[in-house]
């Protein structure tokens, strides 16, 4: 089915917009946290310290009711992009699916922020309950910016993506997109280890990780380093894997992109690390890891796209007699 261009272009800039958008309020929930603003608006949700609108707001009040008030627009505007992908692409399209999975995962995504706030993980709670739910909070973000992407990909009338007899490029592309959330989750935990116990040199930061009496978010994080190096060479790997065997334009602008990000993703973590972790280099930080798991996202789609090219085994060859 051959769908209006005009409709499908606007919706292409909208989609586009809402993931922006998207990524704001994510950037905005980091600075939150960063801050140690999460009890702004103490233990009520969806009120804010018991009022619809605070009556003489500290600055933590304002700064976590911003993001109260951006979080709403964003569930807002994911209904609308399902709502308009149901008019724009016909049942079964992967534009509509992506749609509808992006307003799940918004859903949910205010369901996990209301149970951080209402059980109090906020603030300067180091209780382990907070880093658990920090990483459900992490994975959802991941989904839902996974699935918005996948909306503005099939809405540039790309083909679908199969899994049937896909092989080694389904398994190369499945441990990249299980190691990024594991990286991601780690580096949420390291976020938080950095919030609630801030080093005051690099060296003090790494007696902080080595102590034996360091509390158990300071014995994680350091581990996040160690996985974010591993990760980067399975990338590397996987990208000029999927690109000779999915040999498409598509493919190989996915996996040049991504070794580009996730590089600069790399210095910015180390850049992170030596100025310890100031609220600005950690929304960088923060910004970087989503492009790479976009990227991750892109070249997913990309090599198992239904129309995408295949690497023909060389055909072996002739077998001569041997004279008698």
């Amino acid at each position: 089915m051959t769908l209006p261009v005009a409709a499908t272009r606007r919706f292409q800039w909208f989609s586009q917009g809402v993931l922006v958008y998207s990524l704001g309020v994510i950037l905005w929930g980091a600075f939150v946290r960063a801050t140690g603003s999460g009890a702004g608006c103490g233990d009520h949700w969806p009120v804010c310290n018991g009022e619809v609108v605070p009556r003489a707001p500290s600055l933590q009040t304002l700064i976590e009711y911003t993001h109260r008030l951006t979080s709403g627009l964003a569930t807002v505007l994911a209904v609308a992009l399902y709502a308009w992908g149901r008019r724009v692409f016909p049942k079964g399209h992967p534009g509509r699916r992506a749609a509808f999975w992006a307003l799940v995962f918004m859903l949910t995504e205010g369901l996990v922020g209301a149970g951080i706030v209402l059980l109090k993980y906020v603030a300067q709670d180091a209780r382990v309950g907070r880093a658990v739910w920090m990483g459900v909070h992490l994975t959802n973000t991941f989904l839902l910016v996974g699935a918005q992407t996948l909306v503005v990909w099939a809405s540039k009338g790309r083909a679908r993506m199969t899994f049937q007899g896909q092989g080694a490029v389904a398994a190369l592309l499945g441990a990249s997109v299980v190691g990024m959330l594991v990286l991601g989750v780690s580096g949420a935990v390291a976020a938080l280890g950095d919030t609630l116990f801030p080093a005051t040199s690099l060296a003090h930061g790494f007696e902080q990780d080595l102590s034996e009496t360091a509390h158990l978010l300071l014995r994680l994080r350091v581990l996040h380093p160690v996985f974010a190096v591993g990760l980067g060479a399975l990338l590397v790997f996987v990208g000029r894997s999927v690109a000779r065997l999915r040999p498409s334009p598509d493919v190989r602008r996915a996996a040049t992109l991504l070794t580009g990000v996730y590089v600069a993703q790399l210095c910015a973590g180390v850049i992170n690390l030596v100025l310890l972790a100031p609220v600005a280099m950690q929304l960088v930080h923060l910004l970087l890891a989503d492009c790479v798991w976009m990227c991750v996202v892109r070249l997913c789609a990309a090599g198992l796209a239904e129309d995408a090219p295949r690497l023909q085994p060389a055909s072996a060859p002739e077998s001569r007699a041997e004279p008698v």
